[in-house]
């Protein structure tokens, strides 16, 4: 991309893993309201479930998630407790027993658990849920803190798949960022998964860290794809010292600028497409075999709080402090800080203190983000359709695109749009122009690329 449109569109925008996004969360929306919501749900519904593992052994610098560091694990016990309590005060409110076909670990850091506790998690949900014959069982990886013994017992309860944070495998960034992770520990820890038969692995790598610069991404990416993963994530760093303290211990010097980030990005894809990866929307490569490029090509491909995913569980449960949830009256998010969310659920409540109710104006919205996000193209008379909705409604809307389209990132024929190959790493600028939403947080939210 040429380094003026590069530095045009370098804008803050939704990632839009949800609409309406994060920010507008309010305490509108809080146990009781959650409450009602679950004990509404049709029995038959069938759900995806997420834990939040929010304790790491160190603190990673560039990282933008809910988690405290702590080496002492009588901290992650007493949390532990509290996320099983969790669980059975949701099970509680609901209908019925439920069928879950996804259950996801994150963090956070789910490899600090210990097996024992981490087998006594999954062996809870299963207490309390269905979990579905077929059901995928992902955790989120750190190999640095995974031993043989947990891998075994991952397998042992069931765990299909493993994504396993890189970000890059450069010494030097490694350093900068506090994340020394050498080559051959990602390689011992990747090798015991498939010993014990947790075949399906992805791989997530960072652009934009500190140091880091096109040519030695491409070596990041050659060795990663070395190991053969299923899946690769390409997540450009945010840099928010203003939101995550820990960032500030990164120099601002040592961050590429704008066009050296767009150069990263595209170096990267291109290898990355070079080795018969298929490119999913924004960030997100699969296999020409894996579930989600076969669900790219078949457009149901679809995105939530986890990025792109074959997921269409109309409900999704998030446990944890941070916890963060989707239902089909709208979205919850748990108390963020660890001691009141403990607290909460120690005194018998759910720890809900935030979310949206969901009309039927956010509905229509949300279908034509997702499928712009997903299929990089959309035709908004036939989403219209879909909702019995007046297209119309939108055409002031399209009109805000002609900048997009005037630099070749986008063609539009009527009410139909296509990103094209330049406009990909933009295709949030184009979604923004359906958000009604957006003025009211843009300054929260991270740099386009």
């Amino acid at each position: 991309m040429h380094p003026e449109l590069a530095a045009k569109y370098d804008l803050r925008v939704p990632r839009y893993t949800s609409y309406p996004t994060a920010p507008h969360f309010s305490p509108a929306v809080g146990p009781d309201r959650y409450a009602s919501w679950l004990s509404a749900l049709p029995p038959e519904t069938p759900l995806s479930l997420y834990v939040h593992v929010a304790y790491c052994a160190e603190m990673c610098w560039f990282c933008g998630c809910h988690t405290k560091i702590t080496r002492q694990y009588a901290p992650v016990a007493d949390y532990m407790d509290c996320v099983w309590r969790e669980i059975d005060m949701v099970a509680d409110r609901l209908p019925t027993r439920m069928t879950a076909r996804h259950l996801h670990f994150g963090g956070g850091s789910p490899t600090i658990l210990s097996p024992a506790d981490f087998v006594a998690t999954v062996q809870r949900v299963k207490n309390r849920f269905q979990l579905a014959a077929d059901a995928e069982i992902a955790v989120e990886l750190d190999p640095r803190t995974a031993d043989e013994d947990y891998v075994k017992a991952m397998a042992g309860c069931g765990v299909t798949r493993a994504s396993i944070g890189v970000q890059d495998f450069n010494p030097v960034v490694q350093e900068t960022i506090n994340r020394i992770q050498p080559y051959d520990v990602t390689a011992r820890v990747i090798g015991w998964l498939r010993a014990y038969g947790v075949s399906h692995i992805n791989m997530d790598l960072v652009y934009g860290l500190p140091h880091q610069t096109a040519e030695s991404l491409i070596e990041t990416v050659d060795k990663a794809v070395g190991f053969t993963p299923a899946r690769i994530s390409l997540f450009g760093y945010a840099h928010v010292p203003w939101m995550k303290k820990h960032q500030r211990l990164i120099p601002e010097d040592s961050l590429p600028d704008t066009a050296e980030r767009w150069r990263q990005y595209e170096t990267a894809t291109q290898r990355l497409v070079s080795h018969g990866y298929v490119q999913v929307g924004l960030d997100h490569f699969a296999r020409a075999d894996d579930e989600m490029a076969i669900a790219l090509k078949e457009k149901r491909l679809h995105r939530n709080f986890q990025g792109y995913t074959t997921d269409v569980a109309p409900a999704l449960i998030g446990f944890g402090a941070s916890g963060i949830g989707s239902l089909p009256q709208g979205y919850v998010a748990n108390e963020g800080g660890i001691h009141p969310y403990k607290q909460t659920i120690r005194d018998g409540r759910l720890a809900t203190v935030r979310g949206i109710g969901v009309n039927a104006d956010d509905l229509l919205r949300r279908a034509l983000i997702e499928r712009l996000m997903c299929d990089l193209s959309l035709d908004v008379d036939a989403v219209c359709a879909r909702f019995n909705a007046d297209p119309a409604q939108f055409d002031p809307d399209l009109e805000k695109l002609h900048g997009l389209e005037a630099d070749g990132l986008l063609h539009r024929n009527g009410r139909r749009i296509v990103i094209t190959d330049e406009g990909r790493p933009l295709v949030r600028a184009a979604c923004a122009v359906f958000d009604r939403y957006l003025k009211m947080g843009e300054a929260r939210h991270s740099k386009a690329v």
